[in-house]
Order: structure tokens, then sequence, then C-alpha cells
């Protein structure tokens, strides 16, 4: 399946990816034993006999799997020059990473300063075998190529898989560029561009996993072995009892979450900035040049009754920044509500909608700051006006539109970001839809079925804004050129035709 998927946009990508340096031997001997936390239940050391036996009254199920794998080739992060983003978040100072000497040289294959005369005495140019030239062409990312990343679990093995639609408004071609081994069981997924490792600008992406730690990965370095940087997650203390026996428990980073990731979202106005809302009832907002927590709110505290386990919880499933005003954070839970923060100001309570069931997703109108839409487990999803929240006790405030999109759960939604009022759903159902939400007056435009099963994650493109990618349970990204459809290129032809004239221009 592929629970998550995240547009990279044109141009973010090397046209050559580095490659990674080896593990060092000592990298290799503490990944060694960091694993042995991978083990089920007692451990029996051979020389003493220990007991690895875990705490399990503080930790999730599987919690010795979870660890080795979060911390066994985990990096430090550095210190702080931002100040506390509850001082403004006008005031993280993004202008320095612009100003960065380091740079990286996007033609670097790994073979250091190595110099030739001429190009027919450089080994890595002469095409000695046309297998072998056609295989480098393919590792070479064209400025045109539409680019997916897809947290992907199956097989056993749980990986983000970088897709590559060669030719994204005609046959699409997808096919995997490279992958990246995860350490856990994926999520969700955010892109972002802040320069973790130098340079101006950077091509990451952000994961939150079943276990508590974020994974931020490079996705310009093939076969690498670890995340540029996780934020937060599991760390190991060692305590003795009598005799030769250890009991080891297991506590969290600082400022960690201590459930799953189940939502991430990158900040396009505060590029340090990434939101994050888990199974443990708690918002965080990161710094990702530091890799410190800067807020934590926990303003959904209301439990539901999660259906398939019979238990109450209070999971934050998704969180959305505001397009325009990048300091507004929206979360929904699964406790039936969905809440405005602006994190300028964390000790004010926000703003409260109460909606009918458990809230799948959210997403903010690109086209007007003050709407956003939220879908929910009942196959609904209902438009909302921030306008209309005077107070605290907002709750009570009716919804713009209340839409039954679907006949399951709505995992997904995405506006179009060319088009006003065209919105895209996803569901458990299989089924894709178009709406137009003119006048709050939502009306079904397009509906197909693009075979992708369940579906768990859509996005419009912001390059092609006409493509949609879509993915869920049958594990493949595919793509729909919703252009093509006849309600749309009858409703939308002007916009169309903008679309292509821009493309030439």
């Amino acid at each position: 399946m592929i629970s998550s998927l995240s547009w990279v946009p044109k141009g973010a990508s090397k046209s050559v990816p580095s490659v990674a340096d080896p593990l060092s031997k000592e990298e290799i001997e503490d990944m060694k034993k960091l694993l042995l936390l991978e083990s089920d239940g007692d451990v029996e050391s051979e020389e003493n006999n220990e007991d690895m036996s875990v705490d399990a009254s503080k930790q999730p199920t599987e919690i010795e799997q979870a660890l080795g794998a979060a911390n066994a080739v985990g990096k430090k992060a550095g210190g702080s020059n931002f100040p506390d983003i509850a001082d403004g978040l006008d005031e993280l100072n993004m202008d320095d990473y612009d100003k960065e000497d380091d740079a990286i040289d996007i033609f670097s294959m790994g073979i250091g300063n190595t110099f030739y005369p001429s190009n027919e005495l450089d080994p890595y140019l002469k095409d000695t075998n046309d297998d072998d030239s056609e295989e480098l062409d393919d590792m070479v990312i064209r400025s045109d190529d539409a680019i997916v990343v897809c947290a992907y679990s199956g097989d056993e093995k749980n990986q983000l898989l970088v897709y590559i639609m060669e030719d994204p408004e005609d046959d699409s071609n997808p096919f995997v560029h490279h992958y990246i081994d995860l350490s856990g069981f994926p999520l969700c997924t955010a892109w972002l561009d802040c320069p973790i490792n130098g340079g101006e600008k950077g091509n990451f992406v952000a994961v939150g996993m079943m276990e508590p730690g974020i994974e931020i990965w490079d996705l310009d370095i093939l076969n690498v072995n670890e995340p540029s940087l996780t934020l937060g997650g599991f760390a190991v203390e060692k305590k003795k009892k009598k005799g030769k026996k250890v009991k080891k428990s297991i506590k969290f980073k600082e400022d960690s979450h201590t459930g799953p990731v189940l939502a991430l979202a990158w900040n396009k106005g505060y590029r340090n900035i990434l939101a994050s809302g888990s199974a443990d009832k708690m918002v965080k907002i990161w710094d990702v040049a530091t890799g410190k927590c800067k807020i934590t709110m926990e303003h959904h505290t209301d439990k539901a009754i999660i259906k398939c386990f019979k238990i109450l919880a209070v999971l934050v499933q998704a969180v959305a920044w505001n397009h325009k005003e990048h300091e507004v954070l929206l979360s929904g839970s699964f406790d039936h509500t969905v809440v405005m923060r602006d994190v300028r100001v964390p000790s004010h309570a926000g703003f409260k909608w109460s909606v009918g069931a458990d809230v799948e997703s959210l997403a903010w109108d690109p086209h007007d700051q003050h709407l956003f839409v939220a879908s929910l487990e009942n196959g609904m999803v209902v438009g909302f006006d921030i306008r209309t929240a005077t107070s605290s006790s907002s709750s009570a405030l009716k919804p713009t539109f209340t839409l039954h999109a679907h006949d399951k759960n709505v995992c997904a939604v995405s506006y179009n970001p060319l088009v006003p009022n065209l919105l895209a759903t996803g569901s458990e159902d299989k089924m894709v839809k178009l709406w137009d939400l003119s006048n709050n007056q939502p009306s079904c435009i397009a509906s197909q079925n693009r075979k992708a099963e369940a579906v768990f994650s859509l996005s419009f493109s912001e390059d092609w804004p006409f493509l949609l990618a879509i993915a869920g349970s049958k594990g493949k990204p595919t793509l729909w050129d919703t252009s093509l459809d006849a309600g749309v290129s009858k409703r939308y032809g002007k916009y169309i035709r903008q679309n292509k004239a821009c493309a030439f221009t």
C-alpha cells in the first residue's frame, strides 16, 4: 500500500543525484549493537545473561523493534540560532538561509575531484556498453520530469519510492528512479526545501511513522542509509539490577511525540517550520534547522471511540498551514473537532469547530485564505469560513456546506491550485471525485475509479495544475489528467487553455 504521497516541485531535484558515502566501521558496529533491541521479549546475553525486557507500561507494542530502527543510524542536531517561536514566526530570520556559503556539487557522483585531460580518457564517460549508457541516462532527472515521492509498505518492506513521470501530460510512463529504506511503517509525508545540509535550498521529505520519531530524508542522495535529521524519537537508558541482570527501560527524547505520527505539514512561508500531529493527541511545531520542538499544543482533549480497537483515544489525524497567513494552523482529530491556532500566540486557545465524525484530512482553499474543508470518516466533506469564528466557543457554528461525498472514509482532499472552487476527493470506496464548490453549493463534475483500490492519498500538482496524483492500497501511484475529462473540459475550458499557453511561454 501507499499511505501518503507528495509532489516534488519542478526543478527542485538535482539533475544527477549524489551517492551516499559508505558507513564507517564505527557506524556499522553501533548499528549492530542497537539492532539487538529489535528482539522480542527477554534476550539473554552470552556473557552476562542480561534481562533485555522493556518497560511496557510507558511504550506502545513492539517498542524494541521500533527503537532499534529509529535510532540505529540517527544523527544529532546542531544548536539553534533562532528565537523562540512564541515571540513570532516572523522573527525566525529566514533570510539567513539565502546567505549560506556552503554549496553542494550537483554533479558529484562520489568520485571526488579526479581529473582527466579529455572526455575520451574518462572511464566514467565512455559508452563501453549500451545497456550501461541507458541505465545512466535513466538516472538523469530532467527539468520537465514530474516527480512524486510515495510512502510504501509491503512485502515486509517500508520504503520511500521516488517516481518519475517522464511525460506527465501524455503517457506518463512512471518508474521508480530510486528508493529509500525506512526504519518503520510510514503513515504520512511532507516535502520541504529547508537547506538542512547547507546551500540555499534542499530537496527533502519528512516522514511520520508508527514510531514517534519524524525522519527527514534527502531525496538527492542515492543509497542513503540514514536520515539527514530525526525529530524526537526514542532514547535508551540502561538500569542495572542485582546480579548480572540488566533491565533496559526505553524513554523518549526531549519534546518527542510519544505515539505514532499521523500528520505532517510544511510551512512554505517559514521554510524551517514543520507541524506534526500524533496519536498522543499533541500538535507540535518543529524547527528543522535545529531539530528542536518550539511549541507543543494539547487542544484536542475529548476522547473518541476507535471502533476497530474498542478503546477511547485522541488522535490528531490532520494538520494544515494557511497559504497566506503562514502563522495560522489547522488541526483535526478523532475527537470530532477542528481547531485553528495562531502560533504567534500559543497561550490563546484558538477556535474550535465540531464535526460529525473523525477528521481524516484538512485543506485550506488556496484561492481564499478564509475557507477550508474537512473530510470525515463517515463519507462527508464539510466546508467552513473562519470569518464566522468570533470566540473560542465557535464549535456551535454551522459549516458553509455539508457534502455526502462518498460511501466510506474520505481519506484525502486536494484543491486545484489554478481553478477556484475545484476540489478532488478520494475515498476507501475506491472512487476519486471532482467537485465544483461555487456558491457553497457543491456539485460533482467527474467521478472515476482510477484503479488505486482504496484511495489513501491524492494531490494536485502545482506545476501541472490539472494533473492529479492518486495512491492507495494497490501500492502504485496513478495519474489522472483531469483536463481530458469531458465535464472538466466543458466547465473549465478557459483555465485549461490558460495553462497550456503558460506551458509554451
